[in-house]
């Protein structure tokens, strides 16, 4: 019998005053059994940082051909296409052909070197913005993670801030492409 997702649930307040945007998300989030609390996280944070009425979690870790996150136009057509981690380059590059615009976010320690072996792979890749999340350790991440969450993310000047009301984490997000 295989494992079942575990259901997260979170209201996410987002106040983001680089791009002026105010809103509360209701996020129903599905753990994969594979998936760590740090790794989940993310995906919330990078829902944050891209937050908009359309993006939506995407089945990445069940469904090869979707995304950690996505955001489709009104058509159907993929605006922002959003991975997690160190993904494969020939998905990359096929993403980049799918969507107006692809993310990669590299968030632990392996991140650094997965991307000295893969920029020269992506290179041509003209819609492709590669970050890396550093906080203080993926465990401060990880340790938001409940069942019922309540979340507020401040991002401003570029800097990040994540918290549940009693612990707020600092998050760098390093552009590297």
């Amino acid at each position: 019998m295989a494992l079942k997702a575990t259901i997260f649930k979170a209201q996410l307040q987002i106040a983001d005053m680089d791009r002026n945007y105010y809103a509360e998300h209701a996020l129903t989030i599905a753990r994969h059994p594979s998936e760590t609390d740090a790794r989940m996280m993310v995906r919330v944070l990078v829902f944050a940082l891209h937050a908009h009425e359309r993006l939506e979690l995407g089945r990445k870790l069940t469904d090869a051909d979707e995304p950690d996150l996505w955001r489709r136009d009104l058509t159907g057509l993929i605006e922002e296409w959003i991975e997690l981690g160190q993904p494969d380059e020939k998905n990359i590059i096929k993403a980049c052909g799918r969507a107006g615009q692809v993310f990669v976010y590299g968030f632990n320690h392996a991140a650094g070197p997965w991307w000295q072996v893969a920029e020269a792979k992506l290179a041509r890749a003209k819609n492709l913005s590669v970050r890396r999340i550093t906080t203080s350790g993926d465990a401060t991440l990880a340790s938001l993670a409940q069942r019922t969450m309540q979340l507020h993310c401040t991002i401003q000047d570029g800097q990040v801030w994540l918290g549940d009301g009693e612990r707020t984490v600092a998050i760098e997000c390093q552009i590297l492409r």
